[in-house]
């Protein structure tokens, strides 16, 4: 028979408050992480506090919505990333185009000389 390992788990299980920074929701729960903060329950007592900035009362694949959050441009800088790519791709695919004609008119040049020479002797 298994039985578990001693000493794995901490016991150090306490109840806790954290509140969502997004939409302000707070949850009594047990925990074992460190708070700086204390505050007062709707029971009336106090309970350290831990300040989350996303909970599943906020997350949108709990909450069904679907929110755009850009604060820092990352759709924007994704567009950007993506019309140089395209850019250089056309840059790139125009340059073979462009010398492969070059050498078709190489050889082209070089047969008609070549012709050329023949007719002359």
């Amino acid at each position: 028979m298994y039985s578990m390992k001693q000493g794995l788990h901490p016991d150090n299980y306490r109840l806790v408050v954290f509140e969502d920074l997004n939409n302000g929701t707070r949850i009594l729960t047990r925990s074992t992480a460190a708070a700086d903060e204390t505050t007062k329950w709707e029971d009336g007592q106090e309970y350290p506090l831990i300040k989350v900035h996303i909970t599943s009362a906020s997350h949108p694949f709990f909450t069904g919505e679907e929110r755009i959050l850009d604060i820092e441009g990352r759709v924007d800088k994704f567009k950007a990333r993506a019309a140089a790519g395209q850019a250089a791709k056309d840059k790139r695919a125009a340059a073979a185009k462009k010398t492969q004609k070059r050498q078709a008119a190489k050889v082209e040049k070089a047969e008609a000389k070549a012709e050329n020479s023949k007719v002359t002797k």
